[in-house]
């Protein structure tokens, strides 16, 4: 093969030339989440590209969940800002394909989640978290008696937690692990639930009081003790359904719809 035939092989093709622009746009908040793309008929205009080619290029952005394109008498494609579910998704596909299995997800949340809740104590805002932290409580304590809901509340906390960390890198990170978690313990609430087997309120109520002493220990800056209630409560609270499920593989195909709707 001459040099001039490689060089035009290895040139990027012109839909992921496109794509590559639009997704600056999007990424970068020029484009806002729930926007409308500008009308294929400018955007040809604007790249000075085919039709075909650019309809490739928004196939490619629609795939990484950065639009979702309505077709019909509606017509256009809305941008969507990518989000810890969509990031879930695809990096729930690259362990199913590792053939990684419940326990091990489990064991990585051990590590990262009580270190976002000793951060969280180290923050000069760690009062106003930890006001939220015990709403979240308070809600799920509301729940005590409706297993699906009481687990589906008391996420909430945990969420929090790597929400309110300070540092952005973990907080994306522990809010994609968290995603995929939560879907598979919210499945095993509702299904436990249905059988009669969920944790009795005794149990629950112990969910309750690891979250207000996670609570107490983020108000009082003790980021040692905060760090290590938060691994004794997942330690714990993760048991059961480990229990039931521990070496059963990722199987994130099951969960698109629910983690990643756009795709």
């Amino acid at each position: 093969m001459d040099t001039h035939a490689r060089r035009r092989m290895s040139q990027p093709r012109v839909a992921e030339r496109v794509a590559d622009v639009l997704r600056v746009r999007i990424v970068d908040g020029e484009l806002a989440d729930g926007d409308l793309l500008p009308r294929q008929e400018d955007l040809v205009e604007e790249f000075g590209v085919s039709l075909p080619s650019l309809r490739e290029a928004m196939r490619i952005l629609e795939t990484e969940g950065l639009i979702s394109v309505r077709r019909g008498n509606i017509g256009g494609a809305v941008v969507h800002r990518p989000t810890p579910q969509a990031a879930a998704y695809m990096l729930g596909l690259v362990l199913q394909s590792h053939r990684v299995v419940l326990s091990d997800l489990a064991a990585a949340l051990r590590i990262v989640e009580p270190a976002c809740a000793s951060l969280c104590a180290q923050q000069t805002s760690r009062r106003r978290i930890a006001a939220r932290l015990r709403t979240l409580t308070t809600q799920a304590k509301a729940h005590l008696h409706d297993g699906s809901e009481f687990t589906r509340t008391s996420r909430g906390f945990h969420d929090e937690l790597a929400r309110s960390c300070g540092n952005e890198t973990m907080r994306q990170l522990v809010g994609t692990l968290e995603a995929l978690w939560s879907d598979y313990e919210g499945r095993w609430a509702d299904s436990t639930s249905r059988q009669g087997s969920y944790p009795n309120v005794e149990l629950r109520q112990l969910v309750v009081a690891a979250h207000t002493a996670i609570t107490d220990a983020i108000r009082n800056g003790d980021a040692g003790a905060a760090e290590k209630a938060t691994r004794h409560h997942l330690e714990e609270s993760q048991r059961f359904l480990l229990e039931a499920a521990g070496e059963q593989p990722l199987a994130i195909t099951e969960l698109r719809g629910r983690l990643a709707p756009r795709l």
